[in-house]
């Protein structure tokens, strides 16, 4: 052969060589686009999503949905360049969404216990709203503080400084004027029996009180609440769920009618936290036939940059915010806008 023909030959072999490796090696990038989005008020696959027994359940109409983001995973050279040119994905490095530290398994425990938590607080946060009596339980232990040595987990709370618990923001405002190396008095249920512990406190590093070192939650003394959603990973749907337990505790119909989507990690005493993916979330809401979207008080400017369409983007900072925009926004009245 001649060298033209030793030059096309080479050509086409480097060619069908990148080809293959393209199609096939894969890189360390995920794609992140819009998840699905659920109903709290609704069913999902037959199941109610927010199940209340034992107490009044009021009427509901329209929408509050969840939303979520979906993970690409396994991308070749070729997946990740159409992604990357697709305006529906976001193409990240792997490591931050998969730690090479963990395995799958792993990875996927810690999703589905921070989702089991998300469920927790959520109840815990709208009984808090709700002013309705609670058992106080220890969800998790801060490790290497004093109270990891002594509280289990499931453990009832029962009293903090000689005061009845009768929901978790109620620890906070008892230790309020503590400080770090305080001792504390909290009794306590464990199988049944009571038990009466002094527990120092140790220190915070965004507060100035004593530590207890307890992650709390709460369940309906009276009643029964029962939060069914499986194969959601993460935190972020807290917020919709505590407003579906106060939708259908309460006779106002929060949605109205309207379609309303949101997200928002939430904690026991109702503070909602920043969460990632707003973007996707939002569109995907939007293409479901959301009007209303409630966005997290850190999230608003991502939130406005990245609106799809024409949204009423809602500021919330707590539940209690959530429920009085809804209220409001029902009402005609004006609601915090980002």
């Amino acid at each position: 052969m001649n060298r033209r023909t030793w030059t096309v030959v080479f050509a086409s072999t480097l060619a069908l060589a990148l080809g293959v490796l393209g199609a096939s090696l894969p890189v360390p990038l995920v794609a992140l686009g819009p998840g699905p989005t659920y109903d709290t008020l609704g069913t999902v696959d037959g199941a109610t999503v927010v199940q209340v027994d034992g107490l009044p359940v009021y009427p509901t109409s329209g929408h509050l949905n969840m939303t979520t983001v979906s993970v690409t995973d396994r991308l070749t050279m070729f997946s990740a360049l159409a992604l990357w040119a697709s305006p529906e994905s976001q193409v990240v490095p792997r490591e931050p969404i998969y730690p090479s530290s963990m395995s799958l398994d792993e990875i996927q425990q810690q999703n589905n216990a921070q989702f089991t938590s998300s469920e927790a607080n959520a109840e815990a946060a709208a009984l808090d709203e709700l002013q309705l009596p609670a058992t106080v339980i220890v969800s998790s232990l801060v490790p290497d503080t004093p109270a990891a040595g002594i509280l289990q987990p499931g453990d009832e709370l029962l009293a903090v400084a000689g005061r009845p618990m009768d929901s978790v923001r109620e620890v906070s405002d008892v230790l309020g004027p503590t400080h770090p190396g305080d001792t504390v008095a909290v009794q306590y249920r464990r199988a049944g029996e009571v038990r009466d512990v002094q527990i120092p406190l140790a220190a915070r590093p965004d507060r100035e009180q004593g530590l207890l070192g307890v992650i709390l939650g709460a369940r309906l003394r009276d009643g029964d609440i029962r939060i069914s959603l499986g194969g959601i990973g993460g935190p972020s749907a807290g917020l919709m769920f505590s407003l579906a337990v106060v939708d259908k505790l309460t006779p106002d119909d929060l949605a109205g009618g309207r379609f309303v989507a949101g997200t928002g990690a939430i904690e026991p005493t109702g503070t909602v936290t920043p969460i990632n993916g707003i973007p996707f979330k939002m569109r995907k809401a939007h293409d479901e036939g959301a009007t209303v979207f409630l966005v997290p008080a850190a999230n608003c400017e991502e939130a406005v940059a990245t609106n799809p369409g024409d949204l009423q983007l809602v500021r919330v900072g707590t539940l209690h915010e959530a429920v009085t925009a809804l209220e409001s926004l029902k009402a005609g009245g004006p609601v915090p806008a980002c």
